[in-house]
C-alpha cells in the first residue's frame, strides 16, 4: 500500500508548496507586478476581443514576417526580464562593502548574474537575431517565404517555450547558482541539488531545438530558393551573414546539445562524464561547452555586421566598398570562429604551444574584422551621410567595438589572461562586444527596417535619445569594470572588505541608470511613433533610402512578397531595377500558393514545456505523458496534408494595381 507521502511523490515529485518563494520578498513584490500586468493584458485582449485574431493571424501564422517580428517582441519582454537582473547587481555591488551586507543573499545574487547571462544570451540576443533574419532574408533574395514555414513556426514556440522555462524558475523553485555555461563540478548533483541547474537544462535543450530547426531552414532558404540571376556574389551582405549564421548554428548547437546531455545524465542517472570519479573529466565540459560558446559569440555578431553594411551604404548613399572582401572577410570568421576556442581557458594548464597556437588564431581572426571596420569607413568617405537614428547606432558601434577588440586582443595574450582571467576585466571586454556590437547593430537594424515591416518610420527624438543614453550609459557602466579588472577585483563577487572599490561600482551603477532610460526611450519611441505613425508615413521618393530587394516591394510587404519573380542583374537589386526602369507587369497573373497556418507549433511547445517541467521537478508520469504527446501529435500532423490555399490571380492583380499606383504616386 502507498502512503500519503508516497503518493505525494509519485504525483508531484519533489514539488512542494516550499518551493514557491513567498519568504524572498524581492520575488514576492515581482510576482505582484507581473500578475497585475498579466492579468491587465489578458483583460485588455478579452475585453477587446483579440484573442481570436491573435489566434488565427500570428500564433498560428507559418508568415515569415510576423513570425520574424513575434521573435522581436519576444526578446524585447526578455531585455526587461534581463536588464532588470543586472539593475539588481549594479545595485547590490554599489551599497555592499564592509559592514553592509547589500540586500542580496549570495544564495539568490548567483541566481541573478546567471539568470541575467542565460536570458541575454539564449532569449534576446538570439531571437532578436533571428527574428530580424526572418523577416528579411526572404525578401532580400526574392521568395514568398522560408523553405519550411511550420518547421518555422514550430522554432519560435520551441524559443518561447525554452523562455517560459527560464521564468518558472523565477517563481517556482529557483535558477542556476552556477553562471551562464553552468561549469561543473559546481553544476553537478553534489554541488547543486536542487531544481536550478535542471531548469537550465531543459529551457536551453528546448529553445536549442528551435534555433537547430531555424538555423537548418533559413540555409535552406538562401541556398535554394534565391531568385532567378541572383549568385551567391550578388546576395546582399546581411543575407551573406545570414547564411555564415546559420551555419555556425547547425554545427556548433548540436554539441550545446550533447553536453547537456552528458550534464543531465550526470545529475538523474548517476554517469561521471564530468566529475574526477571514475574516468570523468570536468574539463572535457569546458571543452565542449566553448566548442559551442565560441561560435555562439560570431553567430550573434555576423548578422549585426551584415546590418551595419546595409545601412552604412544606404545613409551615405553610396555602394559598399569592397563587396567581395566583406564576403570573403564574413567566411573567413566563420572558419576561424572554430580554432580559438581554448582561448576561454588558457590557465588550464594546456602547455605553451597549445596557448600559443589559441593565441595567434585569436589575433588573427581580428584581421577579417578590421577589414570590415575599414571598408565601412571607405564606403562613408566622400558619401551624403545622413545621421539618422540607424546610422547613429553604425557610428556608435564603431568606436566601442573597436576598443572592445582591442581588449579581446589583450587577452588572447596568454601571460595576459593568466592575470585578467575571471576578473571584472573579462566582463567588461565580453559586454564591450556584446553590446557595443550586437545590440548596437540591433538596434540599428530595428530602427531600419521597421518601415519595412510596417509602413512608418520611428519617431526620431526618442530613437537619438535612446542612443544617446545607450552608449553614455554603457560607458559609464563597463570602462569602470576595466579599471577594476585591472586592479584584480574578481568577477561574480557580492560583497566587498575594500571601501576604495566602491566608488567605481557606484559609477557602473550610475551607468546602468543610464542605460535603463536608454531602454526606456526605445519603448516609449516605440509608442509615440504607432501613435503618430499617419505623419511618420513617408512616400516621398524611394522608400527610406533602402538598396537591395526587400524595399522592391510595398511596405508592408504582401503575404506572398512578390507577385511576380524578380529577376536580377545587379547585387544592388532594386537600385539596379530602378536604373533599368523597372515597372510592376499588369497583366499575367496566377494564382499564388501558400501555406495555411497551423496551430500544431503552439501545441508542440506546450508539451515540450510539460515535458522539462516534468523533468526539473521528477514527475515521471508527466514527462512522459507530454513526451508520448509530442510523438503521437508530430506523427499525427505529418498526415495533415490540408495546410495550402491558393490566392486568385484576381486579388493578386488587384493589390498590384494599388501598390503600383501609390509607389508612381511617390515618385519611385
Amino acid at each position: 500500500m502507498f502512503s500519503n507521502m508516497d503518493l505525494q511523490q509519485l504525483v508531484f515529485g519533489r514539488l512542494s508548496l516550499d518551493a514557491i518563494p513567498y519568504y524572498d520578498p524581492i520575488l514576492v513584490v515581482t510576482f505582484a507586478v507581473v500578475a497585475i500586468g498579466g492579468i491587465a493584458l489578458v483583460s485588455a485582449i478579452t475585453y477587446y476581443r483579440l484573442w481570436g485574431y491573435l489566434w488565427t493571424e500570428w500564433f498560428t501564422t507559418v508568415d515569415h514576417k510576423k513570425i520574424g517580428i513575434m521573435y522581436c517582441i519576444l526578446a524585447i519582454v526578455m531585455l526587461l526580464r534581463g536588464f532588470s537582473d543586472a539593475i539588481l547587481m549594479r545595485i547590490q555591488q554599489a551599497i555592499a562593502f564592509g559592514a553592509n551586507e547589500g540586500y542580496l543573499p549570495p544564495h539568490h545574487y548567483d541566481q541573478i548574474f546567471t539568470a541575467h547571462g542565460v536570458i541575454m544570451i539564449f532569449f534576446v540576443a538570439m531571437p532578436f537575431i533571428t527574428g530580424l533574419m526572418n523577416y528579411v532574408v526572404p525578401l532580400q533574395i526574392g521568395t514568398r517565404d522560408v523553405a519550411f514555414p511550420f518547421l518555422n513556426n514550430f522554432s519560435f514556440w520551441m524559443t518561447v517555450g525554452g523562455a517560459v522555462m527560464v521564468m518558472f524558475s523565477l517563481f517556482i523553485g529557483e535558477f542556476a547558482r552556477t553562471g551562464w555555461l553552468a561549469m561543473p563540478p559546481l553544476s553537478g548533483p553534489a554541488y547543486s541539488p536542487g531544481v536550478g541547474v535542471d531548469y537550465y537544462i531543459w529551457a536551453l535543450q528546448i529553445a536549442g531545438v528551435g534555433t537547430l530547426l531555424s538555423g537548418i531552414n533559413l540555409i535552406v532558404t538562401i541556398v535554394k530558393m534565391r531568385a532567378p540571376g541572383m549568385t551567391m556574389m550578388k546576395m546582399p551582405v546581411f543575407t551573406w551573414t545570414s547564411l555564415c549564421t546559420n551555419v555556425l548554428i547547425v554545427a556548433a548547437f548540436p554539441v550545446l546539445t550533447a553536453v547537456l546531455t552528458l550534464l543531465s545524465l550526470d545529475r538523474y542517472v548517476g554517469t561521471n562524464f564530468f566529475s574526477n570519479d571514475l574516468g570523468g573529466n570536468p574539463m572535457m565540459y569546458v571543452n565542449l561547452i566553448w566548442i559551442w560558446g565560441h561560435p555562439e559569440v560570431y553567430i550573434l555578431i555576423l548578422p549585426a555586421f551584415g546590418i551595419f553594411s546595409e545601412v552604412v551604404s544606404t545613409y551615405s548613399s553610396k555602394r559598399l566598398f569592397g563587396y567581395a572582401s566583406m564576403v570573403y572577410a564574413t567566411v573567413v570568421i566563420t572558419i576561424l570562429s572554430y580554432l580559438v576556442w581554448l582561448h576561454h581557458f588558457f590557465t588550464m594548464g594546456s602547455g605553451a604551444s597549445v596557448n600559443s597556437f589559441f593565441g595567434i588564431t585569436t589575433m588573427i581572426i581580428s584581421i577579417p574584422t578590421g577589414a570590415k571596420i575599414f571598408n565601412w569607413l571607405f564606403t562613408m568617405y566622400r558619401g551624403r551621410i545622413r545621421f539618422e537614428v540607424p546610422m547613429l547606432w553604425t557610428m556608435g558601434f564603431m568606436v566601442t567595438f573597436v576598443i572592445g577588440g582591442m581588449t579581446g586582443v589583450l587577452l588572447a595574450v596568454p601571460p595576459a589572461d593568466f592575470v585578467l582571467h575571471n576578473s571584472l576585466f573579462l566582463v567588461a571586454h565580453f559586454h564591450n562586444v556584446i553590446i557595443g556590437g550586437v545590440l548596437f547593430g540591433l538596434f540599428a537594424g530595428v530602427n531600419y527596417w521597421w518601415p519595412k515591416a510596417f509602413g512608418f518610420k520611428l519617431d526620431e527624438f526618442w530613437g537619438k535619445m535612446s542612443f544617446w543614453f545607450w552608449l553614455t550609459g554603457f560607458w559609464f557602466a563597463f570602462a569602470p569594470l576595466y579599471v577594476l579588472g585591472l586592479m584584480g577585483v574578481t568577477r561574480r563577487v557580492n560583497h566587498f572588505e575594500d571601501p576604495s572599490l566602491q566608488i567605481w561600482f557606484v559609477i557602473a551603477a550610475f551607468g546602468a541608470f543610464l542605460v535603463a532610460l536608454g531602454i526606456a526611450s526605445f519603448l516609449i519611441q516605440i509608442y509615440v511613433s504607432i501613435k503618430n505613425r499617419h505623419e511618420l508615413r513617408d512616400l516621398t521618393g524611394d522608400p527610406w533610402g533602402g538598396r537591395t530587394l526587400e524595399w522592391a516591394t510595398s511596405s508592408p510587404p504582401p503575404v506572398y512578397n512578390f507577385a511576380f519573380t524578380p529577376m536580377i542583374h545587379d547585387g544592388d537589386a532594386w537600385w539596379d531595377m530602378k536604373r533599368r526602369g523597372y515597372a510592376r507587369p499588369l497583366e499575367g497573373f496566377r494564382p499564388i500558393h501558400m501555406p495555411k497556418n497551423t496551430g500544431a507549433g503552439v501545441i508542440l511547445s506546450a508539451l515540450a514545456v510539460a515535458c522539462g517541467f516534468g523533468l526539473v521537478w521528477y514527475m515521471w508520469w508527466l514527462a512522459a505523458l507530454s513526451f508520448v504527446g509530442i510523438v503521437v501529435f508530430s506523427i499525427a500532423h505529418s498526415f495533415n496534408y490540408k495546410r495550402d490555399y491558393y490566392i486568385p490571380a484576381d486579388d493578386v492583380a488587384r493589390a498590384e494595381q494599388e501598390r503600383t499606383q501609390l509607389l508612381t504616386t511617390a515618385g519611385v
